[in-house]
């Protein structure tokens, strides 16, 4: 059970101590904070300026248990408010007022656009399109005009936050087996993988990702990455790296564990008996070549696993050690592909049909037993897929990284080139065997679930940027947060989950409900407000909350059902409704069957023949009219008491059921007083619109005998020519330019390397300085010598030619004479 605790009650250090004192904390709904009720003047550039240069923000945060983290970006302030789920109602969110104030100790050139806590709660990203920064909550810190300033640092200061550097930070995100190592995907095509623990300047992992031969690309957009994430708590994802381009292709990197993470030993032992016996055992040399790979890196990676078992009964946990193959690097594995039918087209193995424009985010979400890859397209729509196969990890020989020891010979960092393998780029079939694809370096294939179109209104100036979340109590529910408010998915079928569930179903389509909407108004020409923050809220009683501030500093709370929502409302359309049988089964039970069958019979006691002559005063007389009033009085004097008390009892519920019948009646027949009263209103808008349309009909007529109304239409090459230059216009462009940009920071940051150190070296080795003057001031004696000497040299050459010169004009003329 997950307990909230009041800021006032809890014991923390002074570092964590507010100015504030305990008397004055008072709890008051999420949605009227002081933080969200009070804007600042200048909140609304803020937020423009922010959300025309990053797109979609998301300045709120939650630390899983009792804290939300806001970012005020006009105070340049984060926020840090207590808050209690369930109280007073089950359904309702408080939250302590006021809230901590922490401050950055040094000052933030950035527009910050997002922030993120790892899973302990100790720090807090904030993240820019061009710099970095991780805050320091706790340890360290003072307090300054009645805030808290806490220690802050840049990340990759060298990389991203240079004044001639053109990098671009894509995504950041913390790792999830880690809560020191953070994964920032840039435009130059790296991903790099910071330990903040050991040093925030230089990264630990550095992989240059390569999806092309090159000269090979097709298109700009396959080059250029999008969105990254993390793999979830399932086999070889927990080790993968999921990297989206902006065609919608779709990479993986396997394996890719931070150094010092901890994982379950159950499940490293799980991957290790897999890669036994389903990898050695195989008939294939490259599936054992394969598995030879995974184990040796298993078994460097995870020393305990090659132990006997007595040493490690007790293991509950592993801690991953610096490991690096070195004549090996990981492969870009991909673009994956969706699994197909004989006959299907190829083109549409990595994009789907109905997806316009480019890819702008991807999440990956674990359900059980599948592994859920959700694409987001600047149209609007969402690619949702299921991994068909199980992730392996693979490597390309001959391809040594680049290592970064200490003077212990540790690894202390590595980098590599990944490139993808041409020759697995290979459509997946659906009667393929299962010894073609286990543990022989091929990608996994997907399984196309559904393309959800999101209706989001169409940009003439742009595209739509769309963020995903998943619901961390429903793992099926997913969230789209878009310029038009917030969207919720719900996948109602799990390939995988369904079938180790026993359930022989066929693919039912995701449900999508709206649970906020921006937009001012019904018109299209209406502008919508963007979003600035959102969080998932939930506890451990079933309940679930979505938080959502927009750029006015305006918060909103909304209670999410989760009960039955997996439950589509299905409707035997074969079984004939019986009208009756619905009506009795509809009606409640106000008199029991029982009451209302009567009272028992009862069969009269065996009389004997001569009854009727024996008298009432007599003995026998007296005990049959006895036994006669004993029944009569078991049978329905008690049955009379039983009604009168059934009567009795539910008389008031009757009154309160005639009273609803009467007011039902009563709202009823006030609905239709309001209906008949707009009757003369509706004809008459009705009357307008027929006249409207008329008039409209006309003018199209008219249009219709103009002489440019009958032009050829395109035809199928230049319809296909036109969308080849729209997505150039839209995708290409955009990608060549960012990758001109990528390309000349890269070049200024090397020559700026390569004269930075040189530099360092002559001021570290002077001696050797003096040296290289002296054999330099020597070659320049002998030069000069040589140029001398190549000099008179030359001139003895000339007298020699002019002596021979003579001789031979002398010889001439003697010859002649």
């Amino acid at each position: 059970m997950r307990f909230n605790f009041d800021i006032a009650e809890s014991t923390e250090d002074d570092s964590r101590r507010s100015l504030t004192p305990k008397e004055d904390f008072q709890w008051v709904p999420l949605q009227t904070h002081p933080v969200f009720t009070t804007t600042a003047d200048g909140g609304g550039t803020a937020a423009t300026a922010s959300a025309s240069a990053g797109g979609v923000r998301n300045l709120l945060a939650w630390d899983g248990a009792s804290r939300l983290y806001y970012w005020d970006s006009n105070q340049q302030c984060l926020h840090r408010i207590s808050i209690r789920l369930g109280e007073p109602d089950p359904t309702s969110v408080v939250a302590a007022s006021p809230s901590k104030v922490l401050r950055a100790d040094k000052e933030l050139n950035f527009v910050v656009n997002k922030i993120s806590i790892n899973r302990n709660g100790s720090a807090l990203l904030l993240a820019g399109l061009d710099d970095l920064c991780v805050m320091y909550l706790y340890g360290r810190s003072s307090t300054k005009e009645n805030a808290i300033v806490c220690r802050t640092v840049s990340i990759g200061s060298q990389v991203y936050s240079s004044d001639s550097s053109a990098i671009r930070i894509l995504q950041v995100s913390w790792h999830p087996y880690s809560d020191t190592h953070v994964g920032i995907l840039s435009s130059d095509s790296v991903f790099r993988l910071f330990d903040l623990s050991s040093g925030v300047v230089q990264p630990e992992q550095e992989y240059y990702l390569q999806p092309v031969e090159p000269g090979r690309s097709r298109n700009a957009a396959s080059i250029c990455p999008v969105d990254f994430s993390f793999g979830g708590d399932h086999l070889w994802d927990r080790f993968s790296v999921f990297v989206l381009f902006s065609d919608g292709s779709v990479y993986i990197l396997c394996p890719v564990v931070p150094f010092g993470s901890v994982y379950k030993w159950e499940s490293i032992l799980e991957i290790y008996s897999d890669a036994h016996t389903f990898g050695l055992k195989s008939a294939k040399s490259a599936a054992v070549n394969n598995s030879n790979m995974a184990i040796s890196w298993l078994e460097a990676t995870f020393p305990e696993v090659a132990q006997e078992a007595t040493d490690r009964e007790n293991l509950s946990t592993i801690k991953a050690h610096s490991h690096a193959l070195f004549d090996a690097s990981l492969a870009l594995q991909g673009p994956l592909r969706k699994v197909c039918h004989g006959g299907e087209d190829e083109d549409l193995a990595v994009r789907g049909a109905e997806c316009e424009g480019r890819a702008v985010s991807f999440l990956y979400n674990l359900v059980s037993k599948d592994s859920i890859l959700v694409t987001a397209w600047s149209g609007g729509q969402l690619q949702i897929d299921a991994l068909a196969d199980e992730i392996q990890p693979v490597w390309i020989t001959g391809s040594a990284p680049r290592l970064r020891v200490d003077s212990f010979d540790h690894i202390r960092g590595i980098a590599m080139i990944c490139e993808s393998i041409p020759a697995e780029h290979s459509i997946v079939k659906l009667d393929q065997p299962l010894d073609n694809t286990v543990w022989l370096g091929h990608p996994p294939p997907l399984l196309r679930l559904a393309i959800v179109d999101l209706a989001l209104p169409r940009k003439t100036e742009g595209s739509s940027l769309i963020t995903m979340f998943a619901d961390p109590l429903m793992p099926e529910r997913i969230y789209s947060l878009h310029e038009g408010g917030v969207d919720s998915i719900v996948l109602h079928f799990l390939p995988f989950t369904s079938q180790i569930n026993g359930k022989d179903e066929n693919i039912k389509t995701p449900s999508v409900h709206p649970v906020l909407s921006t937009c001012q108004g019904e018109t299209s020409s209406s502008s919508p407000s963007p979003l600035s923050g959102f969080a998932s809220l939930s506890d451990s009683f079933g309940y679930s909350w979505v938080v959502v501030v927009t750029s006015t500093q305006e918060c909103v709370v909304l209670e999410m059902k989760t009960w039955n929502l997996l439950l589509p409302i299905q409707i035997d359309k074969e079984k004939p409704i019986d009208m009756e049988q619905q009506k009795e089964k509809d009606t409640p039970d106000i008199i029991s069957k029982e009451l209302l069958s009567g009272p028992k019979s009862v069969l009269a006691p065996q009389a004997s023949p001569n009854l009727r002559s024996i008298s009432a005063d007599s003995i026998e007389g007296r005990s049959a009219l006895h036994q006669y009033f004993k029944l009569f009085h078991e049978n329905y004097v008690e049955y009379a008491h039983k009604v009168y008390f059934e009567l009795k009892h539910h008389g008031p519920q009757l009154k309160r059921i005639i009273d609803d019948q009467h007011a039902r009646l009563d709202e009823a027949q006030q609905k239709i007083s309001r209906v008949e009263a707009k009757q003369p209103m509706l004809d008459e808008r009705i009357d307008r619109a027929v006249q409207r349309h008329n008039s409209l009909e006309q003018r199209l007529q008219r249009l219709r005998r103009l002489p440019g109304a009958h032009k050829k239409p395109f035809s199928r090459a230049e319809r296909e020519f036109k969308s080849e230059l729209d997505q150039f216009t839209g995708v290409e462009l955009d990608a060549l330019r960012s990758s001109i940009d990528t390309l000349g920071a890269r070049l200024k940051r090397y020559t700026k390397s390569s004269k930075d150190n040189l530099t360092t070296q002559r001021r570290k080795i002077p001696g050797r300085n003096h040296v290289q003057d002296a054999q330099i001031s020597q070659l320049k004696l002998s030069l000069e010598k040589l140029s001398l000497l190549n000099s008179e040299s030359t001139k003895k050459v000339e007298l020699v030619e002019s002596a021979i010169k003579t001789v031979e004009s002398s010889r001439n003329k003697t010859i002649l004479s």
